[in-house]
């Protein structure tokens, strides 16, 4: 909105032409969103303790969690709203990249929102059925991709990919397997990220990172200069990107003020599903979708150690009647929460901070590491 009319008034002050630049109107999206975040949370934190919208601790998981039933949940709507504040004031609105990405965030936080209304308040210990839920993910994906490629937005081909490490190298798909290739990617991502948000702070921190992280590689893409010195793709107007990623991380980071260790509410699968559903489509838009794979290296990793473990049960269950596990219990938190708490011995609930601070440490070199891709070539 600031965009679109305050740059004329110029001419009154030199100063409302501030609202041309990608880096002023960032940083002003990101400090809205933190304060929207901040200001409406003990509302909100109140409001959700008032329906009794606390959240349900599985029995099966660390003994030290169970403490936290009945604490709200939910909260990612602080995330979803300052974002989406954000976003309208400082966002150029006609930008197609900036109107797909929010609405991913939308749509994947009502999916979200779903599940944990069905938990939480009917009292279904499943939530939202899980094949309806994917239906929910994949149904949006394949409609992006379905979308890129009748009606392109990129001045290449929708179909192509940048390929990390490769100097002006793309991986070209067929636009039917590029469809399908962006429908997994969303679905994926956000199912990483839910499966990520178990300790106080790990997901949202894990989060901002990422976008923090896209948000500069927009920023650069959408630059003819920087795109040409390091060998990306140039794709004009992916720099409003960077507006996007920085309300998300602005909002991320005013949900953390509540969030932080002992939380004050969870943002539930309302946020964890939006965040990775967001993240997903920045990937997309950008051309980075295997870069993505590197920014979001721990999300991937918790991921991974979910498939791993339930594969290996079942496989092991079949052929030996028994079945076994690979790590102490998944996701992958879960299981440095039991191995460092016995390591230092200490109680679980101690050893929380701990992993959220260290895996916090590889989600930052794991952007170190997406960031020298771009010169290591």
């Amino acid at each position: 909105m600031f965009y679109h009319f305050l740059p004329g008034f110029a001419d009154v002050h030199i100063l409302f032409n501030l609202f041309n630049y990608l880096t002023f109107r960032s940083a002003g999206a990101g400090a809205t969103a933190f304060l929207c975040a901040v200001l409406a949370g003990p509302a909100t934190i109140r409001r959700l303790r008032l329906l009794r919208v606390g959240q349900v601790v599985r029995s099966e998981g660390p003994e030290s969690h169970l403490e936290k039933a009945g604490t709200p949940t939910m909260g990612g709507v602080l995330i979803i709203l300052g974002a989406t504040a954000s976003t309208l004031l400082w966002a150029e609105l006609t930008n197609w990249y900036v109107v797909l990405t929010l609405l991913a965030l939308l749509w994947m936080g009502a999916i979200g929102f779903m599940d944990d209304y069905l938990k939480v308040v009917q009292h279904r210990p499943r939530g939202l059925i899980a094949r309806y839920k994917m239906i929910g993910q994949l149904s949006f994906g394949l409609a992006l991709g379905l979308f890129l490629v009748l009606y392109p937005i990129h001045p290449v081909p929708s179909t192509w990919s940048m390929v990390p490490f490769f100097d002006a190298w793309v991986a070209v798909f067929h636009p039917a397997v590029f469809v399908v290739f962006v429908a997994l990617v969303v679905s994926g991502t956000s199912n990483a990220v839910n499966l990520t948000d178990g300790l106080d702070g790990l997901a949202g921190g894990l989060g901002a990172i990422a976008f923090i992280t896209f948000g500069v590689l927009a920023y650069l893409i959408g630059r003819v200069d920087t795109s040409a010195y390091l060998g990306l793709l140039y794709l004009p107007g992916t720099g409003e990107l960077a507006v996007f990623a920085a309300a998300l991380a602005g909002g991320i980071t005013g949900f953390l003020w509540y969030n932080a260790h002992p939380a004050e509410v969870f943002m539930g699968d309302t946020g964890s599903l939006a965040l990775g559903g967001a993240l997903a489509v920045m990937a997309i838009l950008l051309k980075a979708e295997f870069l993505l794979l590197i920014v979001g290296g721990v999300f991937v990793a918790e991921a991974l150690s979910v498939m791993l473990q339930v594969s290996w049960f079942k496989v092991t269950k079949r052929t030996r009647g028994e079945g076994a596990r690979v790590f102490r219990m998944a996701p992958l938190h879960h299981h440095f929460e039991h191995v460092w708490a016995e390591r230092k011995r200490v109680r679980g609930r101690e050893i929380q901070q701990t992993v959220v601070v260290r895996f916090w440490i590889l989600g930052i070199l794991c952007a170190l590491a997406a960031f020298s891709t771009l010169k290591i070539r």
